[in-house]
């Protein structure tokens, strides 16, 4: 039988996934919608930089280039370094572009049968079954579909674009009503640059949202129109943002993304032992927080311009809100070329924006919703089966064991869903996971075992992030995590050379180097 792989998406993930399992002597096929890898990275605006320090953003065996000297790239930098891994692997030859996977079916097992399963798949083994998917690709030039079929499938479609989060409007109060253009911001990154600036310029903008997105849409409007349109920035709630430069990310890797920044927070599947210490510790958790408010309330005129959060740091950073201000944001709210504006509501009428507490309407030209992607329906919608749509929509966040595998699908893993403040170390690592498990060196638990470990993750995403829990952040246990999958792999889980070192110094890829050549 082959043991063919299907990878499902070439963003970093999807990259990841394919090198590694080159590395298994496997033959993977990757499917990707667009013209060039990158996924969302290739769908960036002018104005977009890497959010982490280059050292953070980085694969583990694959340094930033000597020529590189800004520590937070911007995006051509980064699509240039991710197209140089993929020569550097031999991952280009795996790509089929322009072929968007529009739906997979898993063909050979009944579902009654499924049910029975004891081990995960049936044998616990990734290729034991006698099933196997069936993949439609629509060719996105010639709108020809063809079938493909893998004994394994790896979606790396991630949760930032695909189906656009707008939000709902009765009928004369939607975008139908507005004389002007509505679309999301997903829709206006993946304009060209030359694109960008004609259809903003010289066009009165509002951007609804107040996350990155929101932040470099507004920015990027700012430095085409000036103060002659002022781009309006509506927020229904302020969101934490560090300032450029590297001491900020400093700060933040020292207080937050270290081992001894876990020990002030609950993790799944801890001892009473740690547990206790946590309890302990709590209130250093709470005065860094507000350490990190009360040096953000300095550094950034938040009150002044109405962007100070209701919410505290550590929530913000526990669900993985924290973002980097865009270059010289302030200083275009300062000049006048964004206004930023709050309100818990809004409608449309034929001249633009009613805005709740407004006397006027807002005039404009163009609205930009900055408001995010439904990435569970992307996800649910890529299969057939309302089986296994059922399996992914019946719970919030997505449980999966080792954040990888579901339970109840077999031959199928999610690299790339979940996020953390180092969402390429934590693919990497996943990867190589998932590479052990397809070449035979790993050993699953019962499905009953699986499901346990998915739920007390699950459970625990739920309490740390609040009303963020969809989007499944690990930031606040993502070493803890880590380690989970180097004891998997029979690999000593501390990675740093003495004892404070691994307490105290800031995790990154690189600590997980020497794992890539085992």
């Amino acid at each position: 039988m082959e043991n063919r792989v299907a990878i499902i998406g070439a963003g970093v993930s999807g990259l990841l996934a394919c090198k590694y399992t080159l590395n298994k002597g496997l033959t993977p096929t990757v499917f990707e919608a667009e013209e060039r890898i990158g996924g969302v990275w290739a769908r960036t605006i002018d104005s977009t930089r890497l959010q982490n320090t280059k050292q953070v953003y980085q694969f583990s065996d694959f340094p930033w280039p000597s020529s590189v000297k800004d520590e937070h790239p911007t995006h051509t930098q980064v699509m240039e370094y991710l197209e140089s891994y993929a020569h550097n692997f031999n991952v280009f030859p795996c790509i089929k572009f322009n072929s968007r996977v529009i739906s997979i079916d898993y063909v050979g097992e009944s579902f009654q049968e499924m049910e029975s399963w004891d081990l995960w798949g049936g044998t616990g083994k990734p290729f034991g079954s006698k099933g196997k998917w069936h993949i439609k690709v629509q060719h996105t030039k010639t709108c020809s579909i063809e079938e493909y079929h893998a004994e394994f499938v790896i979606l790396c479609i991630g949760q930032f674009s695909g189906v656009p989060n707008i939000p709902e409007f009765s009928p004369d109060e939607g975008p139908q009503v507005f004389k002007g253009k509505v679309m999301h911001s997903g829709d206006f990154s993946a304009l060209d640059n030359l694109g960008t600036e004609k259809f903003i310029q010289g066009k009165r903008v509002a951007v609804i949202g107040s996350h990155k997105s929101a932040a470099d849409t507004a920015t990027e409007c700012a430095n085409t129109n000036g103060v002659n349109f002022p781009c309006t920035m509506v927020q229904r709630n302020a969101q934490w943002f560090l300032p450029g430069g590297s001491f900020s990310v400093f700060l933040l890797g020292f207080l937050y993304l270290n081992r001894f920044s876990e020990l002030l927070v609950h993790k799944p599947g801890e001892t009473f032992l740690f547990s206790f210490l946590v309890t302990l510790l709590s209130p250093l958790r709470w005065g860094i927080s507000k350490f990190m408010e009360s040096y953000l309330k300095w550094t950034l005129p938040l009150k002044k311009y109405g962007m100070l959060p209701k919410f505290s740091f550590d929530e913000h950073m526990s669900s993985c809100q924290i973002a980097m201000l865009p270059e010289n944001f302030f200083d275009k709210v300062e000049e006048g070329s964004i206004i930023i504006k709050n309100s818990q509501s809004f409608r449309f009428c034929r001249e633009g924006l009613i805005i709740e507490g407004e006397a006027q309407p807002l005039e404009t030209d163009i609205v930009i919703f900055a408001t995010g992607f439904k990435g569970y329906e992307k996800l649910a919608n890529i299969f057939e089966s309302s089986v296994f749509q059922d399996c992914l929509k019946a719970t919030a966040p997505l449980l999966l064991y080792r954040q990888i595998l579901h339970p109840r699908i077999p031959q199928l893993a999610i690299i790339g869903y979940n996020e953390s403040f180092s969402t390429l170390g934590n693919s990497e690592l996943k990867s190589l996971w998932l590479a052990n498990f397809l070449d035979g060196n790993l050993e699953l638990p019962c499905v009953k075992s699986m499901e346990k470990e998915a739920k007390m993750w699950g459970d625990h995403i739920k309490q740390v992030t609040g009303r963020y829990f969809k989007r499944a952040c690990i930031s606040n246990a993502n070493i803890w995590y880590n380690d989970q999958l180097c004891k998997d792999m029979g690999y000593n889980p501390r990675r740093k050379n003495g004892f404070l070192r691994d307490l105290f110094i800031p995790y990154a890829p690189t600590d997980y180097a020497d794992l890539t050549t085992k």
